[in-house]
């Protein structure tokens, strides 16, 4: 007998503890395989110090490969899923497409940034879900104090040292309060001229900071915040924002480059596109996490609607504390569904909740204990220890190091303002040129709907900002003329050759009949993304995972649903001359083409 087969999509914190509870209760005598666009599980409560210059960003990626031994990992994103056919169709991190047979069939998929029908957001705002939005966010502060206190004018200083954070949820409150830490550590070094200090602002329409947690801790986290400087505006949010600023629902302007948007989650669009009923945008399941009428297919995490047994009617939370229980009870079903043990019903036991402030202050309820101060700071510290699947030493050393020496402020420049756009539904990953994206949910356009229609958008509609060419009024302003996406440099790819380069010489053809440039890479021919001839001939290339059409021989429509992505591709900017590298961190190894003809040491 055949060994069955389990497929998880999603390892986020209940995709990666399903797996790893298979992983122990099948003991090899199932084919575990799981699905995910990075090789990392991504501990996300830690993210906030990432983005203050706390963790490095390893710390809070643990590998896949090293913590589940016992499960196959397939790098690549879900775009459509046959339910009938038994079948999950993907895309790869280089465009290639593949197919995931299974018997059983896990959806971990999670969360992504909630939009709200704002004008200018989608444009001007970058929110806070995965490790390229931190990256970025703790670069671009950087910059903007920098060029503050290089600024003149006070107008100019003053709006680039003001940060705007809208949402004052778990997130909101953690970014605000880590953020103001971290831009006065950098004026204490390096005083502006203009005598001003950098102002933070977190907005939200709630009551009260934090309106989940007891009237207490949201008094205390709230005083923290105020006595760091931030402005805390409740019941105001943004009405229109702009290059320039926003403008908030009391009619006020605030002048400002930053716009961080932490307004909440919505599931990802993925299981929408499966047809079957939904909940607010979340997949409907009975208490053992199984899909009534699909006895092989199983959801846990944001993407699934639980019903929670504390509160009759009502449905678990979107938190993390959730989504690691959704997973250890879901492995123990999937596995009673293939005659092992038995079923077990979902049940929790509210722990309480921890809010690190930064410093040794911090805002917790242990089993619903109100604790404040720098108890709760050490509370919250090893509760966040303890929950990690790994890097735990790592962590407890970066903090450490960040309790005896200053902080590295410097922007490393490796994550541009149109690589993590707002309305991406993939925050996990950055957009580079060349890799095809999934724009048929990449758009504003869902801005205002219903949750449980938040998928849903025209057809044809192209996607806000393309993976090559960046909004020109981001907050970043406009990008340096030798990055990607601005106006490169006349010796760079993409722009005018330098005149001792040869700009003529047809391209060759590979072994695989594509064209490709001599002296250019493979690699950095695969990263560009495929052409057509220069012969004019219109042989499209491989479409991108949102078209849903191609050439002969690409996989079928799942017929149970539509698919996922039903967008054409996004328009790939401009491409570089043929004897030049990709652009900035795309630039592939391989070997170098000389100028004056001859080879260099090293080359094939």
């Amino acid at each position: 007998m055949s060994r069955p087969r389990i497929v998880i999509v999603g390892a986020g914190f209940a995709g990666y503890r399903t797996a790893r509870t298979l992983s122990r209760l099948t003991r090899h005598q199932a084919d575990i395989t799981l699905l995910n666009p990075t090789d990392y599980f991504l501990y996300l409560p830690l993210l906030p110090q990432v983005a203050a210059g706390i963790l490095e960003p390893r710390r809070v990626s643990v590998s896949l490969s090293g913590t589940l031994p016992h499960v196959r990992l397939v790098l690549g994103e879900a775009d459509g899923i046959d339910l009938d056919g038994r079948t999950v169709h993907y895309t790869g991190p280089e465009g290639e497409e593949g197919t995931l047979p299974y018997d059983r069939l896990v959806l971990a998929a999670g969360s992504v940034n909630k939009l709200l029908p704002i004008p200018g957001v989608a444009e001007h705002a970058h929110g806070f879900r995965g490790l390229p939005e931190a990256l970025y966010l703790r670069d671009h502060v950087t910059r903007q104090v920098e060029l503050a206190a290089a600024a003149d004018d006070r107008a100019e200083c003053a709006a680039r040292c003001t940060f705007v954070v809208v949402g004052a949820g778990y997130t909101g409150t953690e970014v605000a309060a880590h953020g103001a830490m971290y831009t006065d550590a950098q004026v204490r070094k390096h005083p502006m001229r203009t005598g001003m200090r950098p102002r933070w602002m977190l907005l939200d329409v709630a009551p009260r900071v934090m309106p989940e947690m007891d009237e207490r801790l949201s008094a205390t986290a709230e005083r923290v915040l105020r006595q760091r400087g931030v402005e805390v505006r409740m019941g105001t949010s943004v009405k229109e924002a702009t290059h320039d600023g926003v403008v908030l629902t009391d009619g006020s302007t605030v002048d400002t480059r930053t716009l961080v948007w932490c307004v909440g989650v919505r599931p990802d669009p993925l299981v929408e596109s499966l047809g079957l009923p939904m909940e607010r945008g979340r997949l409907l399941v009975d208490p053992h996490l199984q899909v009534p009428g699909r006895p092989e297919l199983f959801a846990c995490g944001d993407a699934a609607a639980v019903p929670d047994p504390n509160q009759p009617g009502q449905y678990t939370p979107m938190t993390a504390q959730h989504a690691w229980r959704h997973g250890k009870v879901c492995a123990h079903n999937v596995v009673a569904s293939l005659g092992r043990g038995q079923r077990k019903v979902y049940r929790h036991r509210d722990m309480g909740f921890v809010v690190d402030l930064g410093g040794a202050k911090a805002a917790a309820n242990p089993f619903g204990l109100p604790m404040s101060g720098p108890a709760a700071g050490a509370v919250t510290r090893g509760y966040h220890l303890a929950a990690m699947p790994g890097n735990r030493v790592r962590v407890a050393a970066d903090w450490l190091l960040d309790a005896v020496l200053p902080r590295q402020a410097v922007q490393l420049g490796l994550v541009r303002s149109w690589s993590v756009p707002l309305e991406s539904s993939s925050p996990e990953v950055a957009r580079v040129p060349g890799r095809p994206e999934r724009t048929g949910t990449d758009t504003g356009s869902d801005l205002g709907k219903d949750p449980g229609q938040s998928g849903a958008e025209p057809d044809g509609e192209p996607a806000r900002t393309p993976p090559s060419e960046p909004a020109k009024n981001r907050p970043s302003g406009e990008p340096a003329k030798n990055q990607p996406g601005g106006e490169p440099a006349k010796n760079q790819p993409g722009g005018e050759p330098a005149r001792n380069q040869p700009h003529t010489e047809p391209a060759k053809r590979g072994p695989s009949g594509s064209p490709r440039a001599s002296g250019r890479p493979r690699r950095a021919v695969e990263a560009a993304g495929p052409r057509p001839a220069r012969g004019g001939s219109g042989k499209p290339g491989k479409a991108s995972r949102a078209s849903g059409t191609g050439s002969a021989g690409k996989r079928p429509t799942a017929p149970s649903g539509p698919s996922r992505s039903a967008r054409p591709p996004a328009d790939p900017g401009p491409e570089p001359p043929a004897n030049q590298p990709p652009p900035g961190p795309d630039i592939a190894p391989g070997p170098v083409k000389r100028t004056d003809g001859r080879a260099v040491e090293g080359d094939s």
